[in-house]
């Protein structure tokens, strides 16, 4: 559940819900829209401002009782030193809302001076993203504990065309955002194969689209042996899930958008670590980008023709699992040297990037919980980027920085070839330790010489560890964003 948004013009001073936050930037100054708001507060939020109690810095809050009449609280949520208007925005908004969760409030009012059709899809987008919550598997609380939820939040700027598009656009993206968050929070007995092939048939029917989605026998008349091979030791059905949204002209090259749907990944006979292995029902994030970004486009109504492909199974150690040292025949062809099993986000990937050339692509851009390597390259901050097209390269990461999910470029450079050349087959799915962020890339681009194509790998940035400020420890919703605002780039 998320809080519905909608439009306000009257006084900030006039706002009587039950809480009022007020995104200010680094060094504060009271717009002629709060002259009222303070005059009915004796004045207190300039003595705030004199005083040093609120300086603007980033993400930072400060509570105050409402005035008689208005709102119960007023909370100034800073945006710091602002280059990226839209950004600060939506971060200062998503704070809101968390403090409005918290404090148990049912609504809550924005404001930050007039805003424009981006800045006010910016806050929607914020709002949503920080009143999603959990808690489909929790025993309900109580109700003489329970707190109120977050149902409305009202963006205190002029209602116009262009304002109440961008509340429409914010919401659509902002429901994208929640549905990859939730498929993603959701335990691997819960979202599996099926259930990721339902969700898009769910997509599919309410936005007009085509959904396919082929099974383990499809796929073995296809000839998928890397993707099955992943898929030989657990008795689910795998599934490679296609959605076509046409939204565009007839016979115009779609953007395809590729997810790696691990429900959960134990690493087969290369077992990982019991610590932590919980985590690994996050190994299908790209998935969830995959169908959020969908469910976005699909309520917007873009004019452009979209397909999304998930190759889905779960990793799993048995008698019948994929051994070290097996050699399997990929979609494409080329054989594949198995050399270490938990390597097998590529091997699902390689047979579903093979069978996107069907599609004819303008361009494919794939998203992976990929490796370890990429986060001890980049940390949790930064998506890897990976491309031989410069051009490519920029646009992704203009649409990454649009949506807040910023990427840097990683090197992809025909030397790294030589890390999967294998003894006994065309390659191999592991080039050991140096490098294993680019080697994997490597591995993914020798099935996709045919078009176009970048790959994000999201292992550091899909989800967290640690409270983020604007968002609890678990799922980010990454590369949901980074898919809509490429979409959306292609358009202009």
């Amino acid at each position: 559940m998320t809080a519905s948004v909608s439009l306000a013009a009257g006084s900030v001073a006039e706002f009587s819900g039950s809480l009022l936050a007020i995104a200010l930037a680094d060094d504060p100054k009271l717009s002629a829209g709060l002259i009222d708001l303070d005059r009915a507060l004796g004045g207190t939020l300039q003595r705030s401002l004199d005083m040093r109690d609120f300086r603007g810095a980033r993400d930072e809050a400060f509570a105050l009782s409402g005035p008689a009449g208005g709102a119960r609280r007023i909370v100034l949520i800073g945006m710091g030193k602002v280059n990226d208007r839209a950004g600060a925005l939506r971060r200062a908004a998503a704070i809101a809302a968390r403090q409005a969760m918290k404090l148990g409030f049912s609504d809550i009012g924005f404001y930050s001076g007039e805003l424009g059709a981006e800045e006010t899809e910016a806050a929607t987008v914020g709002m949503i993203i920080g009143s999603w919550q959990y808690v489909d598997l929790k025993t309900p609380t109580p109700e003489s504990e329970r707190r109120a939820v977050l149902e409305r939040a009202t963006i205190l700027t002029s209602s116009t065309n262009a304002s109440r598009g961008g509340v429409a656009n914010g919401e659509a993206i902002g429901a994208g955002h929640s549905l990859a968050r939730t498929l993603a929070m959701m335990p691997g007995n819960i979202c599996t194969p099926d259930f990721l092939a339902k969700t898009a048939e769910d997509i599919a029917a309410r936005h007009q689209m085509k959904v396919t989605v082929l099974g383990r026998k499809e796929m073995e008349a296809e000839g998928m042996g890397s993707f099955l091979c992943v898929a030989q030791g657990t008795p689910q059905d795998p599934k490679l899930i296609i959605l076509e949204y046409n939204g565009g002209k007839a016979g115009d090259k779609p953007v395809t958008l590729v997810g790696k749907g691990l429900c959960f990944d134990s690493g087969g006979i290369s077992i990982k670590p019991a610590q932590s292995m919980e985590d690994m029902k996050y190994d299908m994030c790209g998935a969830a980008g995959v169908l959020g970004a969908l469910e976005a486009i699909g309520r917007m109504k873009l004019p452009i023709n979209v397909v999304g492909l998930i190759g889905s199974t779960t990793n799993m150690p048995s008698g019948t699992a994929v051994n070290p040292g097996d050699v399997v025949k990929s979609h494409l062809g080329k054989y594949i040297e198995i050399i270490n099993t938990d390597a097998e986000g590529r091997l699902v990937l390689a047979d579903v990037l093979s069978y996107a050339r069907r599609f004819n692509p303008a361009v494919v851009i794939d998203a992976a919980t990929l490796t370890g390597a990429i986060v001890v390259a980049l940390g949790h901050t930064a998506t890897g980027v990976f491309s031989g097209d410069d051009n490519l390269i920029s646009e992704t990461i203009a649409a990454g920085r649009r949506a807040g999910e910023p990427g840097w470029s990683m090197p992809l450079w025909d030397e790294y070839r030589d890390l999967i050349k294998s003894e006994v087959a065309d390659i191999k799915n592991s080039g050991g330790r140096p490098a294993g962020a680019v080697s994997a890339a490597m591995f993914l681009k020798e099935f996709t010489e045919e078009y176009p194509w970048i790959h994000l790998d999201v292992a550091g940035t899909a989800y967290s560890d640690s409270d983020l400020g604007t968002m609890p420890k678990g799922p980010t919703g990454t590369p949901t964003g980074t898919f809509i605002e490429f979409v959306r780039g292609r358009l202009s």
